[in-house]
């Protein structure tokens, strides 16, 4: 992929993909494909059909998808299994129907066993239970992780699957019903501040995430398919899915990262914990000995990132409200 290629980003107006076009244009990648919900329904067969056979685009990165934290996918499997089973069959299949160069899927850590050993390698993939609060995302992100395999082996395709850890950045979303573990988080911590409340979050606190700046994986992406992408061929066999972890390489505990966003928002008070709320999975650190292999590292520490969502939190999401 270079600077003149056609891609088209699905989902950039995404926390990921949004990152994703960021990072292009600021490498001078300005041939890009961009197509809204409202104007291009993913879900849709013939529409994606239509859309590959008028654009032709030569690559696509498939950032488009639904997404949620715990209660969001555990009130509304069917949901997430549908949509997202819908969108990477439609786009992948007209992907190698039209031709494509090459296609990065979006994935996510989730797509790994409840219980495996720690840190997570890509060889771990299928070999043991999954979470049960998330079960339909992650079988969803697992088809997709195995048809970009299976194409590869039928066609001789070069589709490739990045597996990032939990995400925050710009464009987060900061609903308390929806959203992911540390943009919730910001939210509750800022009105509690405001209200002079003790903020409630879920579970024990006990469980441990790696979190990763959305710049950073955009980054990754980037380099995965631009410079980096003949460093990769290794990850092309046919023994294997063609994995890459995406991380940092260290994590904290729910309670350590509540501190820390106590610290940046100013609030000062108790924090209650709600343990009739599950959990989730007690781990999830993912090993990126493949990717650093490769020549690249994360660049933006939590602290820099925490300090950086809330600004955005503040300039964004309160003028709205």
């Amino acid at each position: 992929m270079n600077e003149r290629s056609k891609i088209f980003v699905a989902g950039h107006n995404g926390l990921v993909g949004s990152a994703m076009v960021r990072r292009l244009r600021s490498s001078g990648y300005g041939n890009l494909v961009l197509r809204s919900h409202a104007e291009l329904d993913l879900a849709d067969a013939d529409a994606v059909k239509f859309f590959f056979a008028t654009e032709n685009p030569e690559y696509v990165i498939l950032a488009a998808a639904k997404v949620g934290g715990i209660f969001a996918n555990d009130t509304f499997p069917a949901d997430f299994i549908l949509q997202n089973l819908l969108i990477q069959t439609n786009v992948i299949d007209q992907a190698y129907r039209h031709g494509v160069k090459g296609l990065l899927f979006l994935g996510s850590s989730c797509i790994y066993p409840r219980d495996c050993p720690q840190p997570i390698q890509e060889e771990y993939f299928l070999s043991g239970p999954l979470e049960k609060t998330n079960i339909a995302y992650a079988v969803a992100k697992i088809a997709g992780v195995e048809m970009c395999h299976a194409y590869n082996r039928q066609y001789g395709t070069r589709y490739l699957c990045v597996m990032p850890t939990n995400l925050y950045g710009p464009g987060d979303n900061f609903d308390p019903l929806t959203s992911h573990v540390l943009p919730a988080m910001v939210r509750k911590f800022h009105e509690a501040k405001m209200a002079r409340v003790a903020p409630v979050l879920w579970g024990t606190g006990t469980p441990r995430r790696e979190l990763l700046h959305v710049d950073d994986l955009a980054d990754a992406c980037w380099y995965l398919l631009g410079p980096g992408a003949q460093s990769i061929k290794e990850v092309f066999r046919a023994d294997q899915p063609p994995l890459i972890n995406i991380g940092t390489g260290d994590d904290l505990t729910i309670g350590e990262l509540a501190n820390l966003v106590a610290e940046v928002t100013g609030y000062d008070g108790n924090i209650e914990w709600d343990r009739s709320k599950p959990d989730g999975t007690p781990r999830k650190l993912l090993d990126i000995s493949r990717i650093r292999s490769l020549g690249w590292t994360p660049r933006i520490s939590l602290r820099e990132g925490v300090h950086s969502l809330y600004e955005w939190f503040r300039q964004n999401t309160l003028v709205q409200q």
